[in-house]
């Protein structure tokens, strides 16, 4: 009886593995993806840990959560930027997605702050900028501005522009770092709650002057731009480049927003630490110069 078990223990264990050799390859459907990021600049109203803005049509791991006002930004090397404001993939087509506030209390975390619904072309990146005012009766109301970020290719010089999500019009010149702020604005009586063009510039590290519009005080320290980092190799000079060059206004064919922000409302469950009680600049890049296979 002992043999007939053993037997029939090895018979099986052949059937299985003979069953599950390898015969064919099954590949994995390519799924059409576009680039979403979700920028943060509304200064009054928060859940415990910001907003949250999710796809609800189908799942998927495009989730930008807890997302708090600026999206969280940190200064290294005199630049200031976040690594929250990044383009993640969604599936291509129409697609649905709400903005919520994000929090740990289900009553705060189911609370939708805007529904809408979009058309995403793959291959093509988008930004879902959220800014004003929430509460009752604070303008510029709440709004959503939701565009795609076709930005022409700049060739050998880099391409700039300012967002301003304040709630006044404002003058802003960008100069070379270490250079003389100009006596004219780049982008002069950019209209509160707005997007600018981009303009190109030749590569160098660059500063954006804010004012009010018309001139007054400087609205904080001149922020500096991304400076992004060339191709290289892990090999070293004589290796074939295998990293990516880093987006920045030192590297040709970049382009780069720098984001004029207000500071948090009094009392909001938006951060209040010092940094926060006074409006302040971030810098974001918008197009990645052209990939380099060469040696």
């Amino acid at each position: 009886m002992r043999r007939v078990f053993v037997l029939s223990v090895v018979c099986l264990s052949a059937a299985l593995i003979s069953g599950c050799s390898m015969k064919e390859v099954y590949p994995t459907a390519a799924v059409p993806t576009a680039g979403v990021r979700f920028i943060n600049a509304v200064p009054d109203t928060a859940g415990g840990y910001g907003l949250d803005l999710r796809f609800v049509d189908i799942l998927e791991s495009n989730a930008q959560f807890r997302q708090n006002f600026r999206n969280g930004p940190a200064t290294a090397g005199g630049v200031t930027a976040s690594a929250g404001v990044q383009f993640k993939a969604a599936r291509a087509g129409q697609r649905q997605f709400r903005i919520f506030l994000s929090d740990t209390i289900q009553s705060a975390a189911s609370t939708v702050l805007k529904d809408t619904t979009v058309t995403l072309e793959a291959g093509r990146n988008y930004t879902a900028l959220l800014m004003g005012y929430a509460r009752t009766g604070s303008t510029p109301a709440m709004r959503l501005l939701f565009f795609e970020e076709t930005v022409a290719d700049p060739g050998a010089n880099v391409a700039v522009r300012v967002i301003n999500t304040t709630a006044t019009a404002i003058d802003v010149r960008q100069y070379p770092n270490g250079g003389a702020i100009p006596g004219a604005a780049t982008w002069a009586n950019v209209a509160p709650m707005s997007v600018s063009t981009h303009i190109t510039t030749a590569p160098s590290q660059i500063r954006f002057n804010v004012q009010p519009a018309g001139g007054g005080a400087t609205l904080f320290a001149d922020g500096l731009a991304l400076i992004g980092s060339p191709a290289s190799s892990t090999a070293g000079a004589s290796g074939r480049i295998d990293i990516e060059a880093l987006p920045g206004t030192t590297i040709a064919g970049s382009a780069i927003t720098f984001i004029v922000f207000p500071r948090s409302v009094a009392g909001a469950r938006t951060p209040q630490t010092a940094a926060f009680q006074v409006p302040a600049g971030m810098s974001v890049w918008d197009r990645r110069p052209p990939y380099q296979t060469g040696p």
